[in-house]
């Protein structure tokens, strides 16, 4: 989009160093841009671990400096409907779902899009770090330049429409490039600390956090090789697949089975399975125990950002979390409820609720929930369990 077919951007601003440079990218492309600060969280904003106070006067200090308007919105209910609600369904399944994911499709590209639309604006825009392009007619959704803050893993699951009217500034500049712009317009924001929390909500204990809305529902801790019992846990919501702390069993010495060790060492225990019908969590030692690896992924509710599936048998390369590297790949099977990913290497850890997202070269095709994984053709751990109750 070029300033000539767009006169006003609206853009989510958040109080933090990105959407703050996006806007003012915008202002000296020559666009009317309106601030829009989300207010989506309330049950407790004024405890310690909400910043939404502070947020809202570091944007109106960055509107001053760039003499843009700013208006507040309230987007709690849409927030705990569509986003908040899911996120405690998933955990109390014993899944764990990614927030932020539905947050951008749920509230910052449909709720605030809309808002936008109503305030007479021609396009969005938001400090996210990914590109954007148009080919054959759709638009494209990229990966940004830097890599290292990409984050069109979070977008996987915008739509044509949510994206047509979008715009990212930041997609060809790196974080430092952002930090020094800031820092020479002025701008108080320049050298604040990234937020890492979960969206909207903040930066907190997060056990601690979800123990407020999902019971406690006490269990064993399993050892998945010998079926020996370790220690208790207070519920299998409060764990996921690869988790090392927090599990209070390092006390605990396993056998040394499979290891090069002495009777009674083992390495760091690592969460493996949550049996939810016998609400126990097994573990398994080292980091690169076998029950932790996959190379078979099976997804579902699912978006592909072209409104077309990906091909059958082409490489592509997909993330399992937001972290893990690119890894080669193929779809196996696909319809329109679930697909099948086989990845060319083992996997480690992944974890139902969280998303795979699919990429060909530096477009993002879209991707889907992860509903389960298997390793050869099982699922992983399966025959463990099956043997410790023959």
């Amino acid at each position: 989009m070029s300033s000539t077919s767009v006169k006003t951007v609206v853009v989510g601003l958040s109080g933090g160093v990105d959407s703050s440079v996006a806007a003012l990218l915008l202002k000296e492309q020559g666009y009317r841009v309106i601030g829009l600060f989300m207010k989506n969280w309330e049950d407790d904003d004024t405890d310690e671990f909400c910043s939404t106070r502070q947020d809202l006067i570091d944007v109106m200090s960055v509107t001053d400096i760039l003499g843009i308007d700013v208006e507040v919105v309230n987007f709690a209910k849409e927030y705990r409907d569509r986003v908040f609600s899911t996120f405690l369904q998933e955990y109390n399944a014993g899944r764990t779902p990614n927030p932020d994911v539905l947050c951008n499709a749920e509230i910052k590209f449909a709720a605030f899009l809309d808002h936008a639309i109503s305030l007479g604006a021609d396009a969005i825009a938001t400090g996210h770090y990914a590109g954007l392009q148009d080919f054959d007619g759709k638009r494209q959704l990229l990966k940004a330049e830097d890599g290292n803050k990409d984050q069109s893993y979070f977008l996987y699951r915008l739509n044509q429409t949510q994206l047509k009217p979008a715009m990212f500034p930041l997609a060809h500049w790196l974080k430092p490039e952002v930090r020094a712009k800031a820092e020479a317009a002025g701008l108080p924001v320049a050298k604040k600390k990234d937020s890492t929390g979960i969206c909207f909500i903040g930066e907190r204990p997060f056990n601690d956090f979800l123990q407020r809305y999902v019971p406690q529902n006490p269990g064993e801790i399993r050892d998945l090789d010998s079926g020996k019992l370790l220690g208790t846990h207070q519920g299998l919501a409060f764990h996921t697949l690869g988790q090392r702390k927090g599990l209070h069993i390092g006390g605990i010495k396993g056998n040394d089975q499979g290891h090069d060790k002495t009777p009674g060492e083992h390495d760091a225990w690592y969460v493996a399975r949550k049996d939810m019908a016998t609400n126990v969590l097994y573990v398994v030692s080292g980091h690169n125990h076998p029950a932790l690896l996959v190379d078979e992924v099976t997804i579902t509710d699912m978006n592909w950002i072209s409104g077309e599936p990906p091909h059958k048998h082409w490489v592509y390369t997909a993330k399992t979390r937001y972290r893990s590297p690119d890894a080669a790949c193929e779809i196996e099977q696909i319809d329109e409820q679930r697909a099948v990913i086989r990845f060319a290497a083992p996997q480690w850890a992944v974890t139902p609720g969280q998303s795979l997202v699919m990429y060909e070269s530096r477009v993002c095709l879209g991707g889907g929930i992860i509903e389960s994984a298997r390793m050869g053709g099982r699922p992983a751990g399966t025959a463990d369990l099956q043997s410790l109750a023959e």
